[in-house]
């Protein structure tokens, strides 16, 4: 293989490895009927005018599978970490006691189920489409290496071997994706 080529491949697998691991990010927002800290990820809360995300501020535990504890660190950002959950338009219905607010997350009805299922299918396109778009980048910097005096037969191998690469990824997803189906689905 041509040394001009290793950049190609290093940049082919980086650019999928973090397809993969933002689809990974984005399945963890989708709740199973379990709650988890990751559930709140995105959340941003107004903190002295400027948008924060809720971790920041702010101390989330899970004392049960269906509680949420968010502690605010300072008392004065307890309604406005509250506005926050609710304004992510997640759903939850938060609880204020003036020092934490409790969400308690409901048990997901069929209904909703298949909502999150049809969620879990889009943010797998997504990532299958970034896959795509790192493959036709790739693809592009072969053909530049081309041009400049890569052999043909050479440029079709890495192309071939991209090609590869592209197919065990999507793989990958479709294996995550699977995974994730069956737990929103179990009851």
């Amino acid at each position: 293989m041509d040394e001009s080529l290793k950049p190609v491949f290093e940049f082919a697998k980086d650019g999928m490895d973090k397809a993969i691991e933002h689809l990974n990010k984005e399945l963890l927002k989708l709740r199973a009927g379990k709650a988890s800290p990751g559930m709140l990820d995105g959340i941003m809360v107004e903190y002295y005018g400027s948008p924060t995300p809720l971790n920041q501020v702010a101390n989330v535990n899970t004392p049960d599978a269906r509680t949420l504890v968010i502690q605010p660190w300072e008392k004065s950002i307890v309604h406005d970490v509250e506005r926050a959950i609710i304004n992510s338009n997640l759903g939850y219905n938060p609880q204020n006691d003036g020092e934490v607010i409790i969400i308690n997350i409901p048990p997901l009805t069929e209904e909703r189920r298949k909502d999150l299922v049809k969620a879990a299918k889009k943010e797998a396109e997504n990532g299958k489409v970034s896959i795509r778009n790192v493959r036709r980048d790739a693809n592009e910097q072969i053909k530049k290496l081309q041009k400049d005096g890569l052999s043909e037969d050479m440029a079709k191998d890495a192309e071939a071997e991209v090609q590869k690469s592209t197919d065990g990824y999507s793989s990958k997803i479709d294996a995550i994706l699977v995974d994730k189906e069956k737990e929103i689905m179990t009851v």
